[in-house]
């Protein structure tokens, strides 16, 4: 298993994940007022795993520039679509990951990563490739789910769920170790929020600086 199989597992899903319901409405624009009251109309945003676009058409309007990406082609492909029926001059989609993308030029005053970090393979490599993808005081904003703090029960079925292909690569982090990756890869953490309004996972929002 490595990123080409992530890549075909979301490409064969993404149609139907494109059609299901997000889990906890009310908990996701929350989520959404407090990424967009720290965004500026010159704000260059960098979404990473941005899945069929949804987010990315719902705050790329409070930005100067804004590109959503994506390892999966099959979820690009459907974002586009959203695109083209309901256009945002300042989004753009794109296939590519945080690690291609650190090779280039371009620096972000924002970087996202909602229901991400979870899915990445080298979480402490990934973290050091968003560092490097922030402009000076850069912001990153993550919200993904801590799953060494959730049900043992999800721990254990995951590895088995993988071997049949019915779920991705999920590392099972805990919170505390999240924001000491963090850390340890040159950023400081300004603020852990719960937005959720139902359920019982732990999916914190953390807002962090690059130092």
């Amino acid at each position: 298993m490595n990123a080409a199989s992530d890549a075909r597992f979301w490409d064969r899903t993404s149609r139907r994940y494109a059609k299901s319901a997000i889990g906890d409405p009310a908990g996701y624009e929350r989520t959404l007022e407090r990424t967009r009251a720290l965004l500026r109309p010159d704000s260059r945003v960098l979404e990473l795993g941005c899945g069929t676009g949804t987010t990315a058409l719902r705050l790329a309007a409070d930005a100067g520039s804004y590109l959503a990406t994506d390892i999966s082609a099959g979820m690009i492909a459907i974002a586009n679509e959203k695109l083209a029926a309901s256009p945002v001059p300042a989004l753009a989609f794109r296939i590519a990951t945080a690690e291609a993308l650190a090779q280039e030029a371009a620096r972000f005053d924002i970087v996202m990563g909602f229901n991400y970090l979870h899915l990445v393979r080298d979480l402490p490599g990934t973290l050091r490739s968003i560092h490097g993808l922030l402009a000076a005081q850069g912001l990153f904003i993550s919200k993904t789910p801590c799953v060494g703090d959730m049900n043992p029960l999800i721990r254990l079925l995951l590895p088995a769920m993988r071997a049949i292909g019915a779920a991705p690569y999920a590392s099972a982090f805990r919170e505390a170790e999240l924001k000491q990756h963090m850390e340890a890869a040159g950023f400081e953490i300004l603020a852990v929020e719960d937005h959720a309004t139902k359920g019982t996972e732990n999916r914190p929002c953390i807002v962090a600086r690059k130092r």
